[in-house]
């Protein structure tokens, strides 16, 4: 069997496995994350993988939760309720194995963030910046979806949203 061949083989068994995927990463430096205060009003938010913009008097709700999913990761979710067709989820995704007391846990879950990334290096791939879905069953018909790299990014992206809609004056929020 090549290299080549085991080293797929190897990525698509980490990929497969829901106890090792992506944990969670160091916080960005502050100049990482951008939310400025615009004359418009929209809220838009500037991601890796995509841009969001919606009307402030459009919002009818927004939440952030938590949910464990499948068993084996934990969801935190911010979402955005709008008057029209589409709900923006946004969210962090960890695993389980990370709430989980010892450090044996915490170094799998950190080689396993490591041989990712590597991977993802090797490839070219952006796999660790994906949105995460099993079809059928985590299809959402008519929701946009963006998944953030560390819960830092989440929470500041919740925070821009809120403070946009609650003083109804337009924000935008980028990540590099």
């Amino acid at each position: 069997m090549s290299r080549n061949v085991l080293f797929l083989m190897v990525i698509a068994g980490i990929f497969a496995s829901p106890v090792i995927l992506h944990g969670q990463e160091p916080q960005p430096p502050a100049d990482e994350v951008k939310d400025t205060s615009s004359s418009a009003r929209f809220w838009q938010a500037t991601l890796g993988e995509g841009h969001y913009m919606v009307a402030l008097d459009r919002i009818s709700s927004v939440s952030r939760h938590q949910f464990l999913l499948d068993g084996g990761v934990i969801v935190d979710e911010v979402t955005v309720d709008t008057a029209g067709q589409a709900l923006a989820r946004f969210y962090f995704i960890s695993p389980v194995t990370d709430a989980a007391p010892g450090d044996t846990l915490s170094q799998l879950t950190e080689r396993a963030s490591e041989l990712l990334d590597r991977g993802a290096a090797i490839t070219g791939s952006n796999v660790q910046d994906m949105v995460v879905k099993t079809y059928p069953g985590t299809t959402h018909a008519k929701s946009v979806e963006y998944r953030l790299r560390t819960v830092a990014d989440l929470t500041a992206l919740y925070d821009s949203v809120r403070t946009s809609w609650e003083s109804g004056r337009g924000r935008k929020f980028a990540l590099k």
